[in-house]
């Protein structure tokens, strides 16, 4: 992973921070805090695992009207289309909260900004999961961020079953193939770890590079070494 080029932040907001991606996240997050530094996580209920990371401090979800001062906030949130229900229910969520977070986190200072999509992600695109996840993206572009970094992970290889997360039949399968067709795919469609892509946009987003960066599988596989 490339060294960090500015000053670790002293407040981060991270959404999300019980999914596969979030959990590595925060302790990335957390691992950076200067001593004083706080990691702000919006949770439905009390996790201890999280809140004992140096730093880490509860949220209430849904996100109170005025959140404390941050320098960075970052979103992890995400669900499927058959965990939803709906496609109204999975837009409630991929769409509306991702937007949420990111407004809140403009509001209270928040100058730089990490996003959780997913590879393909279109607004244009005729599948409503990557169209949905398009959307997202472009929405949080008006909003000006000085620095904002999106990862587009393709299928991600990680425990869900210590989350206590639905099984997923699609990366489950991809984790027990990849290692023997991992040499046939190009690397930005071969399935990636949460651990590596929580540790390339948590790089990213210490990197001086104003305006938007996206980092495909490919980018963050290479990225988080």
């Amino acid at each position: 992973m490339p060294r960090y080029a500015s000053a670790p932040p002293s407040a981060v907001l991270l959404a999300g921070a019980s999914g596969l991606v979030g959990g590595h996240l925060a302790r990335c997050i957390s691992a950076a805090l200067p001593p004083e530094g706080t990691l702000w996580m919006p949770l439905r209920q009390a996790s201890p695992a999280l809140l004992g990371l140096r730093g880490a401090q509860a949220l209430a979800w849904p996100l109170p009207d005025a959140l404390p001062p941050m320098d960075v906030a970052l979103c992890a949130l995400g669900t499927t289309l058959a965990r939803a229900g709906s496609k109204a229910a999975f837009r409630a969520v991929d769409f509306d909260a991702v937007l949420q977070v990111a407004r809140a986190a403009r509001q209270a200072g928040a100058r730089r900004f990490g996003l959780v999509s997913a590879l393909g992600a279109d607004p244009g695109s005729a599948v409503f999961y990557n169209r949905v996840k398009g959307e997202a993206e472009a929405a949080i572009e008006a909003l000006g961020f000085e620095h904002l970094v999106i990862a587009q992970p393709s299928l991600l290889i990680g425990d869900r079953a210590t989350l206590g997360q639905a099984h997923r039949p699609g990366e489950a399968w991809a984790q027990r193939l990849s290692p023997a067709l991992a040499w046939a795919l190009p690397l930005r469609w071969r399935p990636i770890s949460a651990r590596q892509v929580a540790q390339a946009l948590w790089g990213a987003l210490q990197a001086p590079a104003p305006g938007v960066t996206r980092l495909r599988s490919d980018d963050l596989a290479r990225y988080a070494g």
